[in-house]
């Protein structure tokens, strides 16, 4: 139901009180209500629901009233009137130039977006779910968050931001916490934080859509079918093309597929693991599978934390072999021994994945695209494999509460089908894998136990075994159903071995529990190799591009001009690594990445032969020709790469990364890009607190290099201390960015012969990352 206007209702459940500085919730349970809720549910549910009461995970008694205590400073608080709504749209409109004010902070917001100021188009706004308040029971905002994004995936000329409440909106604390809701959730649009509090906010979470802020300005309940605000927003749209179009000037740019990612949250990408979501385990192969979710990959390691393959390469949605694949978000996995396959499903883009772990070749099992259907012909070949845009065809036309979003857990059934859930486990779909369509859809959490509950109890028993604490940490704190609380964290713990891994995407890391001794430690990984360069290190070839600053100077980490003959020029990088660092393995040669531009070309860095008459450059040859049109001499080709690690390239203080190219007249750049694996040194401390603090704000001050947010530190300190592990074992990656330019003179001639000279060269280049 929409409504103009809200007014403040009789709040039954919910009574705040501020009294000196902490803010007082008490919460009367209906206990017929919860009772029946959970008579409900098979009676192993009921069993487990008993057992995490007992261990204090969850507090709950007959005819109780629970108080809750949340201490926030006073100091900033003024009191708030209540204002109206055209306030409200003033408002929103008067901050969107500046990030910060003395009502407001914008999160997630990029500071240059010039798209987001356009304050013509059509707006929608989510309002109260971004700052969790623990136990209050049925404040499910994961489906808030689904709804929203698939609007905004939907129509891209959608304006989509979030609005929420905070009388502490500068504190640390607070922007932390939106940190972790948006890296858990994947949140890529802005959110406006602000101190003032309008009249139509005050009944909680909602959605607000207005056009060009201008009244009316139209509020849904949070419970809203998602079909009637995608019906409301193609009114207000009133059929106009909403296709996404790259805006770029040069003609002949190569359209490219623009990916969005948390903005708030982009200095913890550094980070070895970004999110670490769900794990599955191949016991024979002794092979774990881990889906690295926001860093969109699934990283295959050993019971050793050696790792052996790769699944994606960077954010989007395309079918190919492991390297060049693109995933969004992959979440809950499980292994077909029989078919040597992996499942998964790619959350943000809605659909079921397969991947062959022999041919190395991933494919979509669900939704099917009529490329699929059309079987392999040579046009479904180029339009899957060189059209460089998402594939449409995988998009329903039409969006309603059972279309397939964002799924995330997955469990094979007995009856040779995937059953399919949601996050929150609010919606469930069963897929027939030999026809690929959905075969039911179930809505709500007490009809998907009846209907699959025992399959979700073999792996909730598990729970059982893992401490209190940690048990805790892993569930969070709100959830709209006890049941779903832990059941929605069952796909991020399997068993291996004697062991039962679990991820920590508090802790981002994968933690290993004894199941005889109890004892609880991380997999520590290597082979960092097999990983590559990560995506977002550098631009790959195919989204170099001619428009915009895409590569400016200031990207690098150095850039150094030279001067030289034109021959062979041998380069050696000698990189500093920060003082207080130290590699975790030496650095592998498939985590560099090297280019020669303009008049030069690369040649193996481990080649050491003397160079020949090689003439490289097309301009170049092109005079070579017009100087002896009747004499030519047959070039020498090119020596071929070779992917060789070099013994050598770890140094006492640092790293050093070999390069060779061969020359012409003319001028030329040498880009170096490398990922170095890093961690904190062990030194003794007598404070164990003060030791992490400081370490935590060290490892803040390498990953937010350069970037110019400047709570970007803070938020990273807070981040990191929140976890109980200790700094030194936390693997980050530091990238090297180097630009060498090259000015090459003519060729010295030799007297009276149409010879030229080439030169050998060498050149050593200092890179300090400290």
């Amino acid at each position: 139901m929409s409504l103009v206007f809200r007014r403040l209702r009789q709040i039954s459940r919910v009574s705040p009180c501020i009294q000196s500085g902490n803010r007082y919730l008490q919460f009367r349970a209906d206990t017929d209500l919860f009772d029946s809720h959970w008579n409900s549910l098979p009676r192993p549910w009921q069993n487990i629901k008993r057992s995490f009461t007992d261990r204090g995970c969850f507090l709950k008694s007959p005819n109780f009233t629970m108080t809750v205590s949340f201490r926030f400073s006073t100091a900033s608080e003024t009191s708030h009137e209540l204002l109206p709504e055209d306030n409200l749209l003033s408002f929103i409109e008067s901050t969107m130039n500046d990030v910060e004010g003395p009502h407001h902070f914008w999160m997630n917001k990029v500071e240059d977006s010039k798209d987001f100021c356009r304050k013509n188009g059509v707006f929608l706004v989510l309002f109260g779910a971004f700052l969790e308040e623990p136990l209050v029971r049925g404040n499910n905002s994961a489906v808030m968050f689904e709804k929203v994004k698939s609007l905004q995936q939907r129509y891209p000329s959608l304006h989509v931001m979030g609005f929420q409440f905070s009388s502490s909106i500068f504190s640390d604390a607070v922007r932390t916490q939106f940190v972790q809701i948006a890296m858990k959730h994947y949140i890529t649009f802005p959110v406006l934080l602000s101190n003032k509090i309008f009249t139509e906010m005050t009944d909680g979470a909602c959605f607000g859509l207005c056009k060009g802020f201008k009244s009316p300005f139209t509020f849904y309940e949070r419970d809203v079918n998602l079909l009637t605000i995608d019906k409301a927003i193609k009114e207000l749209m009133h059929g106009e093309n909403h296709e996404k179009m790259n805006k770029v000037k040069s003609p002949w740019a190569k359209q490219i597929e623009v990916i969005k990612e948390p903005h708030v949250c982009a200095f913890l990408r550094d980070l070895l693991l970004y999110s670490p979501g769900c794990i599955s385990v191949d016991e024979m192969g002794n092979r774990l599978f881990l889906s690295d979710t926001n860093h969109h990959r699934i990283i295959v390691f050993d019971g050793n934390g050696k790792i052996l393959d790769c699944i994606g390469s960077s954010p989007g949605f395309e079918d190919g072999e492991f390297e060049s694949a693109k995933l969004m978000c992959p979440a809950a996995s499980f292994y077909n021994a029989a078919e040597g396959c992996l499942y998964f499903v790619d959350s943000e883009n809605h659909a079921v994945r397969r991947a062959d772990m022999v041919k190395r070749v991933l494919g979509t099992l669900y939704p099917t695209s009529n490329a699929t259907k059309e079987g392999n012909s040579l046009w479904s070949w180029i339009t899957s494999n060189l059209w460089m845009k998402r594939d449409d065809e995988t998009k329903s036309e039409y969006l309603d509460s059972e279309s397939f979003l964002f799924p995330w857990h997955l469990i094979k059934s007995s009856d040779d089908g995937l059953i399919i859930a949601n996050r929150s486990f609010e919606t469930l779909w069963i897929i027939d894998l030999a026809s690929r369509v959905i075969k039911e859809v179930v809505k709500g959490f007490p009809k998907i136990v009846e209907i699959c509950g025992q399959l979700i109890l073999e792996k909730s028993s598990l729970l059982k075994q893992i401490p209190g604490d940690l048990l805790q940490q892993l569930v969070g704190t709100n959830s709209p159903h006890e049941g779903a609380m832990y059941a929605g964290i069952m796909s991020s713990l399997a068993t291996f071995e004697d062991h039962i891994a679990i991820c920590d995407t508090v802790g981002q890391r994968v933690l290993k529990l004894n199941r005889e001794s109890g004892c609880i430690s991380s997999f520590h990984f290597s082979n960092f190799g097999i990983l590559g360069l990560p995506y977002w290190v550098s631009s790959s070839l195919e989204r170099v591009y001619a428009v915009g600053e895409v590569l400016a100077e200031g990207h690098f980490d150095h850039v150094q001009c030279f001067r030289f003959l034109p021959g062979r020029i041998d380069i050696q990088l000698n990189i500093d690594i920060p003082e207080d660092t130290e590699l975790v393995e030496p650095l592998q040669e498939g985590c560099v990445w090297r280019q020669a531009r303009g008049a030069a070309i690369e040649v193996s860095g481990a080649e050491r032969k003397a160079a020949s008459l090689e003439k490289v450059g097309v301009s170049q040859q092109w005079y070579d020709e017009l100087d002896n049109l009747a004499f030519s001499e047959p070039e020498s080709e090119l020596s071929a790469e070779e992917e060789s690690t070099s013994d050598d390239n770890l140094r006492e203080h640092g790293v050093c990364v070999d390069c060779a190219i061969n020359t012409s007249p003319g001028r030329s750049e040498v880009i170096v890009y490398a990922a170095l694996y890093l961690k904190m040194k062990q030194h003794p401390d007598s404070s164990e607190v003060h030791r992490k603090e400081r370490k935590a704000a060290r490892i803040a001050d390498i990953l937010n290099h350069g970037r110019a947010e400047r709570w970007g530190k803070d938020q990273c300190v807070q981040f990191l201390m929140k976890s109980d592990r200790s700094m030194e074992e936390l693997v980050f990656m530091k990238p090297l960015r180097v630009k060498l330019k090259i000015e090459c003179l003519d060729h010295p001639k030799i007297n009276d012969t149409k010879d030229f000279i080439l030169t050998d060269s060498s050149i050593d280049v200092s890179v300090s990352l400290n």
